[in-house]
């Protein structure tokens, strides 16, 4: 591709990133280039978006009914899995799975509480009264 037809679609990530491109320049020698996205790449992300929102809303109802804890909640608003949760916190995955659950939730201690607000970066208050 040519520096002068590498793509600058407008999308969610304009005004916050940039992609690096090799393309071709006047002399037919490989630079890199900027490119502010792609139609179809912005089409991608913003399906995997919407499929995101749509979990977390699920979640969300699920905490609501009592059926899961706010730490489920915050891992998929976060975009967290169960290895970087892990990371985070320094829990191991069975027992943020067991954190997940409201009973067990209930009796976590503050410290415990605290490395998930860390973690989720929210404050301690918001992870245990959830009313999102």
């Amino acid at each position: 591709m040519k520096k002068h037809e590498l793509p600058q679609d407008k999308g969610s990530l304009d005004n916050f990133t940039r992609e690096v491109c090799y393309v071709k320049n006047k002399n037919g020698k490989y630079e890199k280039g900027l490119s502010t996205g792609w139609e179809a790449k912005q089409v991608a992300l913003d399906n995997a978006w919407e499929e995101i929102n749509r979990i977390v809303a699920e979640i969300k109802q699920e905490v609501l009914n009592g059926k899961v804890s706010p730490v489920k909640y915050y891992m998929e608003l976060n975009v967290m899995d169960l290895p970087v949760l892990a990371g985070y916190t320094g829990f191991f995955g069975w027992q943020i799975k067991r954190h997940m659950k409201p009973s067990v939730f209930k009796k976590l201690s503050d410290k415990k509480l605290q490395k998930y607000a860390e973690a989720f970066e929210i404050s301690v208050v918001d992870l245990t009264n959830f009313k999102k």
